[in-house]
Formats: C-alpha cells, sequence, structure tokens
C-alpha cells in the first residue's frame, strides 16, 4: 500500500484493485482481454459490441487531445472501460446531459447507472396545502 504523508500524519492509501489488477495493469489491457474480468452480462455485452466500445475510447481521446474538458454521449449501454478512468463525461438521461467523471470504482458498469431517467418523486409535507396550491379558489360575482 502507498503512503503518504499529510500535515506530518502518514496515511495509507487504500490501493485500487480490480479483479487482482492494478489500474495501470488494466490501461495496458485490449478491451477484449478486459472483458474477460467482467461479469458475465457486461462481458457479453463488451464481446459483442467491442468494435462500438473502440470506437467511443478513440472519440474520447480525439475530443481530449483537441482541447475539450469533457465529452458529450447518449450512449448509455456501454460499459466504463478502465481508459476512461479520470475522464468527464455528460451523458444524456433523455432530457439534459449529466456531468459524470469516471473514477475507478466504476469500471465494470453502464453509463446508464450513473445517468439516471427518472426525478425523485417531490411530495408536499400535507395534502390540504397541497391542494390549495394546485386548485385557486374562484370567487362568483354577482
Amino acid at each position: 500500500m502507498e503512503e503518504e504523508k499529510i500535515k506530518g500524519i502518514e496515511v495509507k492509501k487504500k490501493e485500487q484493485i480490480y479483479k487482482g489488477k492494478t489500474l495501470e495493469e488494466l490501461k495496458v489491457l485490449d478491451v477484449r482481454e478486459f472483458a474477460k474480468l467482467l461479469p458475465s452480462n457486461s462481458k457479453r455485452n463488451v464481446l459483442r459490441n467491442f468494435q462500438e466500445h473502440e470506437n467511443f475510447l478513440k472519440s474520447v481521446k480525439e475530443k481530449l487531445t483537441k482541447g475539450k474538458k469533457s465529452v458529450r454521449t447518449h450512449k448509455r449501454d456501454l460499459v466504463i472501460l478502465p481508459e476512461l478512468v479520470g475522464t468527464k463525461l455528460q451523458i444524456h438521461n433523455g432530457k439534459e446531459f449529466i456531468p459524470i467523471e469516471v473514477v475507478f470504482e466504476m469500471i465494470g458498469h453502464k453509463f446508464g447507472e450513473f445517468s439516471l431517467t427518472r426525478a425523485k418523486a417531490r411530495h408536499s409535507k400535507d395534502e390540504k396545502s397541497a391542494k390549495k396550491k394546485e386548485e385557486p379558489v374562484k370567487k362568483d360575482k354577482k
């Protein structure tokens, strides 16, 4: 484990390991080789769509070298690969783009898991005040 000194205190950093491999070892692997480490459903997705994953990685690298800060995408079904760790993505949720920074713990998950399509329901505290706000009272003119 790595050790770091912060203000005179030794802090042990937790080593980031995915299936027994460090991030540097994972970044060296090909997309198909990395797929062998994934759970079955993600493995199947990557192996069947490996060309789409490779094309996405290539386009992300191109956009970042051109100076873009983040990359926008509508592709919610792609699996997060080790090469994407540290990049900033904006994933579409059907209405807007949700900004996300890819971290090590996201490896193997899909983009759509981090850009929710349904908002949490917001309810008022009591029903009477909610009805008053919804239906304004009409006065009869005589």
